[in-house]
């Protein structure tokens, strides 16, 4: 399910949740059915509200939806995709080789 506060900002390459003033987001490129995702970043002070794992599941179930696959470059995604080996359909194949998720699944 998708969060509603979290906006895709296509023209910016980014998803964007405003929290207290200040933008965490989850940057991308897309070429459709992939979507690669470069960087994921939360505001200093909004560290440790799990913040970037909800950008993360909202991007994911977004990418789902949309019949994407994601390639995460960025090392956050990387690292969520592999303690959540239930988005391996979403993770372009190669990616989950590299991030062994398919000997998970």
């Amino acid at each position: 399910m998708t969060d509603p506060d979290i906006h895709d900002r296509p023209e910016a390459g980014r998803y964007e949740l405003e929290i207290d003033g200040e933008i965490a987001f989850v940057s991308y490129n897309l070429s459709p059915p992939n979507l690669m995702i470069t960087k994921t970043w939360t505001p200093p002070r909004l560290e440790g509200r799990g913040i970037a794992s909800r950008l993360t599941r909202h991007v994911l179930a977004d990418a789902r939806r949309r019949g994407l696959l994601i390639l995460p470059v960025c090392s956050f995604f990387a690292a969520y995709l592999q303690k959540h080996p239930e988005f391996a359909d979403v993770t372009h194949p190669t990616y989950r080789d590299i991030l062994g998720l398919d000997s998970q699944s």
